[in-house]
């Protein structure tokens, strides 16, 4: 056996391309990473590689650092707990913060009655749990979701899926009784959805074997589709008359980003189980499960929970990140820079032939791509993205067919650094698309 090798090298004189090949020799192709640079600092919607380059950062990670990159409370919030414990494991030992955060966040969730909480650490732990307390609750097995969802990269989660390049492809088969129809946005009716639902229950599974329908209220990495709000009334009521339960997932959606605290409170209507990430926690690792109580209560003791779950450092970031969303008002904040975005982009709409649908809820915008016969665009979309980057500006890219760029800015960001984005981002598109 080898002896552990020191990290010879971390204080040592360094490069992105040197570090970038250590990358390529020492972790597997199967993480795929954008940039051939490696962050050293950062702060609010800005960072510095280990070379100096400084980034606007319009990715936030994907969609986690709504409250920018180390914000001064969530900091301290994180910097406090690490004095007194970082670990005991909630299930053996539990800690008072943990419950009063699922007080807070049952208060401010968009269910109906009693809520309860449970806490977890990915997004894709928080849909697992969901499913599994759904089948308790009902003793039903099925599931339905949507074309283009994307819920995790687990064996569960990604079998829901709705996108086989890159999640799905290789990793077959995936577990059964899962069954997919088409999402009702804006390039699907809701006619289409109703019909191939009727097909589902006609040829598939029974509704009364389906346990859920799992849904995003905004598609993610599907391209930033709003759900139709008569799409998500139907969804109620047709689980009300089958005793199906409705699963919000509101892993990105969640937190502020689409001008409320949770994109659900745009539609007026009460999913039965909701599951939150990303943003929460202000880049630590946390997610949620809420719902009503009654289905909560579902699995028996045990049955829910995980060594890490709910860890003490990253409750206590979520705790900060509680605070910041009301003292900054980054809800209403993220309806202001999600109007001017789209504004902007409708401008340049005007401009580019090539440029595609403009959309978005509150601060979730984005935009497409398209050729000149209007087809989705996915090489365009790539030349905008590296023109961006090569003048400092972090795009990320989503949708089935690539074409779209969705901008995931800090709530928190500086007017001035906002503007300095967008100038950045018109310099791409001219070099790009004139």
């Amino acid at each position: 056996m080898n002896a552990p090798q020191k990290p010879e090298n971390l204080n040592a004189p360094h490069t992105n391309a040197a570090w970038h090949q250590r990358r390529l020799d020492a972790t597997p192709r199967g993480v795929g990473v954008m940039g051939d640079f490696f962050i050293d600092r950062a702060k609010n919607a800005e960072f510095w590689d280990i070379e100096g380059r400084r980034f606007i950062d319009f990715a936030g990670g994907i969609a986690v650092l709504n409250t920018g990159h180390v914000h001064p409370k969530v900091q301290a919030a994180i910097a406090a707990q690490l004095q007194r414990f970082t670990h005991s494991c909630y299930q053996v030992v539990p800690y008072a913060e943990y419950v009063a955060l699922a007080e807070r966040i049952n208060a401010i969730v968009p269910i109906e009655g009693k809520v309860k909480t449970a806490f977890f650490s990915t997004g894709a732990e928080a849909i697992e749990n969901a499913v599994k307390i759904a089948r308790s609750s009902t003793g039903r097995s099925g599931v339905i979701a949507f074309g283009g969802a994307f819920h995790g990269r687990s064996m569960f989660s990604v079998a829901l899926t709705g996108k086989v390049q890159p999640y799905k492809a290789g990793f077959g088969p995936f577990p059964p009784e899962i069954y997919h129809v088409p999402f009702p946005c804006h390039c699907s009716s809701l006619a289409d959805t109703q019909k191939a639902m009727e097909q589902v229950f006609k040829c598939d599974i029974e509704p009364s074997r389906v346990a859920a329908i799992v849904f995003e209220p905004v598609q993610g990495e599907g391209g930033f589709n709003p759900i139709q709000p008569a799409a998500v009334k139907w969804l109620r009521e047709l689980c009300d008359q089958h005793g199906i339960l409705l699963i919000a997932d509101e892993v990105q959606t969640g937190f502020a980003r689409t001008g409320k605290m949770f994109a659900m409170e745009h539609y007026g209507v009460s999913p039965d189980l909701m599951t939150m990430a990303k943003s929460m926690a202000g880049g630590t690792t946390l997610s949620a499960v809420s719902g009503k109580a009654a289905i909560m209560d579902g699995p028996a003791p045990g049955g829910l929970g995980g060594t890490y779950a709910g860890n003490p450092l990253a409750i206590a970031a979520s705790h900060a990140v509680l605070d910041v969303m009301a003292e900054e008002k980054l809800p209403e904040r993220a309806q202001v820079l999600g109007e001017r975005l789209v504004k902007h982009l409708n401008a340049a709409k005007a401009k580019y032939p090539r440029m595609g649908d403009v959309r978005g809820l509150g601060a979730m915008v984005a935009n497409e791509f398209v050729n000149a016969a209007g087809e989705p665009d996915a090489d365009t979309t790539k030349k905008v993205q590296a023109a961006a980057l090569k003048r400092g500006l972090l795009l990320l890219t989503c949708g089935v067919y690539g074409n779209v760029i969705r901008y995931l800015f800090p709530l928190t960001i500086e007017d001035s650094v906002f503007a300095e984005a967008l100038g950045v981002l018109d310099a791409a598109m001219a070099e790009t698309l004139a």
